[in-house]
């Protein structure tokens, strides 16, 4: 299953659904990545997807996804909030030998992760 959304069922139902459905593409997103499921990771993504960091900034979805492959980081999602086409997830972060306490901030669009903010203490990370 790659991340789609029939634009027309949605523009004909409830903006509860699409808050829901924005969500969908959110979380499937974040579970093709707990997977290392890349390439459909890559599929929730717009082309011209941007990712914007505490520690950096990244143009591209395939740019971000050549990151995550080799960061292997897991999620929890803990919380989930939407506000018509954007998503934002409360969770953990697995980054391997530290789990940081994270928000993310997802623009989607035409079904597609257009945006991506993640916000977190980096401090943990920086000491040694």
């Amino acid at each position: 299953m790659e991340c789609s959304v029939n634009l027309n069922f949605v523009l004909n139902n409830k903006k509860t659904f699409m808050d829901n459905t924005y969500q969908n593409v959110a979380e499937q997103f974040i579970q093709y990545l707990n997977e290392e499921n890349f390439e459909k990771a890559e599929s929730c993504l717009d082309p011209d997807f941007t990712f914007t960091g505490v520690l950096g900034k990244r143009e591209g979805a395939s740019v971000y996804m050549k990151d995550m492959k080799q960061m292997k980081f897991k999620y929890e999602i803990l919380r989930a909030f939407t506000s018509g086409e954007d998503v934002c997830f409360w969770y953990n972060i697995n980054m391997g030998e530290k789990t940081i306490e994270s928000s993310g901030w997802y623009h989607i669009q035409d079904g597609k992760i257009q945006t991506l903010k993640v916000l977190f203490d980096p401090r943990p990370l920086l000491d040694k």
